[in-house]
């Protein structure tokens, strides 16, 4: 059995980058972890009705997935790029050190979003093998509307050099995303439903299968 960390810097994250593929571990009896990075907080401008729905929101996407642990540093969403690097990489190391998973999903180090740059930049600060050797494998993941949007040198798109075949998996990833309501928007807003789609398709298209989640291998202990 596996032990996978997903690492979101914002709920929802972790099922449009690789939502298919953590079902795929869960089916294969691996067990999954969920940390997520940022929260809805007053000074982002979040009202306290907004804060609490996003938690009923968690509540119910950890359950419906069947989230092994689901874990949160709660820092402020939109802000990362002004908290002090080493204090993101402290908290993203207490989660590794506590689940001591040997794969990681991480977003695209180029996103177009700063936080997800941040969470890339401390993530991989947490990937040397003598400070947390459970990590044999590191992959990144791709967000749709961050990572398709971000400029050269650094977008758009990632380089994808693994695939998984989620054809079984997929119909599930788009229920589960709808658990975020006010998320999703109508085509051809690139978080609908039919464009999840055509990515998973297209991904498909590319390894030979119905549908696929592209990935950027970073690390490979084998």
């Amino acid at each position: 059995m596996n032990t996978v960390l997903v690492i979101a810097p914002h709920p929802d994250d972790e099922l449009l980058g690789c939502g298919g593929t953590l079902l795929r571990h869960l089916a294969e009896g691996d067990a999954v972890h969920w940390l997520i990075v940022t929260a809805m907080t007053e000074q982002g401008g979040f009202s306290p009705g907004a804060m609490a729905r996003r938690r009923q929101q968690l509540a119910a996407v950890s359950e419906a997935v069947g989230f092994t642990g689901r874990h949160e540093l709660g820092l402020p969403a939109a802000y990362l790029d002004t908290l002090p690097l080493a204090d993101i990489v402290s908290g993203i190391g207490r989660v590794l050190s506590d689940v001591q998973p040997d794969t990681l999903y991480l977003p695209y180090g180029g996103d177009v979003h700063s936080d997800h740059g941040v969470v890339f930049a401390a993530a991989k600060g947490c990937s040397k093998w003598f400070r947390y050797p459970s990590v044999k494998r590191v992959y990144g993941y791709e967000t749709l509307s961050e990572t398709d949007f971000a400029l050269p040198p650094d977008g758009p798109g990632m380089p994808i050099n693994r695939y998984v075949d989620i054809s079984q998996y997929l119909e599930r990833k788009l229920e589960l995303l709808a658990l975020y309501e006010g998320e999703l928007g109508e085509f051809p807003f690139p978080r609908s439903p039919e464009a999840i789609h055509a990515l998973a398709r297209l991904r498909g298209a590319a390894a030979g299968c119905q549908a696929a989640e592209g990935l950027q291998v970073l690390k490979e202990i084998v």
